[in-house]
């Protein structure tokens, strides 16, 4: 496991904007693991400005999401689906069906799972990107006793509703309930990029990767992971 800090996240998002252009360079039919949240924002703003000036292509790249939230549609404004679009996708030549984001609005939530594990499992993931949650969590895999491999339903812990209920008008509108890769599959990913910003995630940093590993601490099992690098700004990695 490799850290990088940076002085500020202009410097951070532009050197993470270049690993998934220097990805697809080398191998244009990349398949592309993403994030949501505000820690990727700046890394596909730095990544839309490169594909603008030429120096990337997505139109034979493949990506997937790590998660969505149950019951709401892809056109809700604080679905995943549709931050994907309006942070990256409408700006990018990346053909629309090469996209893929859990579905949280099927009537069949466990086939779902099936289904994304197998398009996992036919079109493995070059380089994850990861945000880590203040509870440690990665995608929503929320810390617990046991941690489920592949693609499945969680309850969204309290603490990691009210961090993303700035989004929504009110508490009660944030989901109780979210479909996410598991970290099996996560840990499955070529490379694995983890982004994490500001102060409050320091003590997380630190736990997640110089603590125990643990499932109460998902992010701890990244550090089984032979290929990752994590990307830290100055606040972030001050215990480190």
């Amino acid at each position: 496991m490799q850290v990088k800090t940076f002085d500020n996240t202009m410097e951070l998002d532009l050197f993470a904007a270049q690993l998934f252009a220097d990805t697809l360079k080398n191998k244009p039919n990349a398949t592309l693991g993403l994030a949501t949240g505000s820690t990727p924002v700046g890394i596909y703003g730095k990544i839309i400005e490169m594909y603008k000036n030429g120096a990337v292509t997505f139109k034979d790249a493949t990506t997937f999401n790590l998660d969505e939230y149950v019951g709401l549609s892809p056109e809700h404004k604080q679905s995943y689906a549709h931050f994907m679009n309006e942070q990256l996708f409408n700006h990018i030549d990346l053909p629309k069906h090469h996209a893929h984001l859990p579905k949280g609005t099927v009537p069949d939530l466990k086939a779902e799972c099936v289904e994304y594990d197998r398009m996992l499992s036919e079109q493995p993931i070059d380089i994850q990107l990861l945000g880590l949650g203040l509870n440690g969590h990665i995608g929503f895999n929320e810390p617990d006793q046991e941690l489920q491999g592949g693609t499945h339903i969680v309850e969204l812990e309290e603490s990691t509703r009210e961090a993303n209920a700035r989004f929504f008008d009110n508490l009660e509108d944030v989901p109780t309930k979210a479909i996410t890769m598991g970290v099996g599959s996560i840990l499955k990913a070529d490379s694995i990029l983890l982004v994490v910003k500001g102060a409050d995630k320091a003590g997380i940093v630190k736990q997640a990767l110089q603590g125990p590993i643990t499932t109460e601490v998902p992010a701890s099992l990244l550090q089984t992971h032979k290929n990752v690098l994590v990307l830290v700004d100055r606040e972030a990695g001050r215990l480190l």
